[in-house]
């Protein structure tokens, strides 16, 4: 069951475009509010350390506006690239491995936590306000990565129209290895508990799902535990131990929708989840302590899909903390991407296949932005898409739109 592993005992579619929707409460971006700068020009040092035989890493950064600048409402596209840059600049072999990698990514990138207000199409910043931005890392390449880049931060990370301060780097997750947290579990704790703290969602059937079933939630685990551990596990063993082992104690869930990744939406949830054991899961020891063991795992990897995009933020325990809040303008745009891509999909002769849908999420998208006065080059560097590509599928969006 496990290899390489020697184990010790141990609605209707609203077709008003979104700038109309919006329109009631809609105001034109005024000049940003400059306040004084609190850091000098040089970069930012860090004097952070771990072991060199780390595999598993947790940073918070906490970054400051110069202004009351604006972000778009799929900022955490530019987050992503910008970090995928400051890769690039490091270690280019590395940057060309997660950014070509089809499988599980060794990182995850939040959202920006704090105050965000929604105004008109975008997020305001609010001047003197921290906010917090998390990096995690999964294998040792990246956390080595890490190591070098603390060392000499860069003075701010660079967002479209709204750079942000790097004021502090802390770790926020200890570091560790997978078979340290694999011994480290106490096999004594009755239950495991998880805070999901951004909208979270799973891909079944090409589709979302949008409830933490033990299967789901474990399984996403598991992937990126076999990726990366070195410690491979049976999934089909351990999957059918899940279905008959693992109960749901109780929960408090919300649903959401939210514009996330490059293109599409996603339906997800947030909220807290108790999970526990049967009295038979004892039969297979070894499978208790993984499950365990996954759940301390969880905080460094995320939960589903798009983690590297700001969903998934998990938590250990209960947590007081309330989920991040999804602004307004983003729950907007995901409702009209969402609207639009089942108008397109509805107009293909072939509706079914991943290439029918991939189209329609694509025009959705393009369509949506454009809608909230995003421009064609932004949408296009976004996407990393030809601009004359997005420009074509904006104008065949429309016409289809008038269909």
């Amino acid at each position: 069951m496990i290899s390489n592993l020697t184990l010790s005992p141990v609605a209707p579619i609203t077709k008003a475009p979104l700038r109309e929707v919006l329109s009631p409460r809609y105001v034109p971006n005024p000049s940003p509010v400059e306040v004084p700068r609190t850091l000098p020009k040089e970069a930012v040092t860090s004097h952070l350390t771990w072991p060199a035989d780390t595999e598993l890493l947790g940073l918070v950064f906490e970054v400051t506006p110069r202004a009351a600048d604006y972000l778009y409402a799929q900022y955490t596209i530019g987050l992503h690239a910008w970090f995928l840059d400051q890769v690039r600049q490091a270690d280019p072999e590395l940057s060309a491995y997660l950014h070509d990698v089809q499988t599980e990514k060794p990182f995850t990138l939040s959202g920006l936590e704090g105050k965000l207000v929604s105004c008109g199409k975008d997020f305001q910043l609010q001047p003197g306000e921290t906010y917090r931005w998390y990096v995690t890392a999964l294998s040792k390449p990246v956390v080595q990565f890490l190591q070098q880049w603390v060392k000499q931060l860069p003075e701010t990370i660079a967002l479209r129209k709204a750079p942000l301060e790097i004021r502090s780097c802390k770790i926020s997750i200890s570091p560790t290895t997978y078979r340290q947290l694999f011994a480290s579990q106490d096999m004594n704790s009755s239950t495991l508990q998880l805070s999901f703290m951004t909208p979270t969602s799973f891909r079944r059937k090409k589709h979302h799902f949008p409830l933490p079933v033990p299967a789901n939630v474990f399984h996403s685990y598991l992937r990126r535990w076999n990726d990366f551990s070195g410690m491979n596990i049976d999934r089909d063993l351990f999957l059918k131990w899940v279905e008959e082992s693992v109960l749901i104690h109780r929960h408090e869930l919300q649903s959401a929708k939210v514009a996330a990744g490059k293109k599409g939406m996603v339906t997800g949830f947030t909220g807290l989840v108790e999970f526990g054991l049967s009295r038979q899961s004892g039969e297979v020891p070894e499978f208790e302590r993984l499950f365990y063991t996954l759940g301390q795992f969880a905080p460094y990897c995320g939960t589903g899909h798009k983690t590297t995009f700001g969903l998934g933020q998990t938590r250990l325990g209960w947590s007081v903390e309330e989920a991040i809040p999804i602004p307004s303008i983003q729950g907007m745009l995901a409702e009209r991407i969402g609207e639009l891509t089942e108008l397109f999909i509805g107009q293909r002769k072939r509706k079914g296949g991943d290439r029918a849908r991939e189209i329609a999420e694509t025009w959705a998208t393009i369509l949506a932005r454009r809608e909230l006065g995003e421009s064609l080059q932004a949408i296009s560097s976004d996407l990393q898409m030809p601009y004359q590509t997005v420009k074509t599928y904006a104008k065949l969006a429309r016409r289809a739109l008038k269909v």
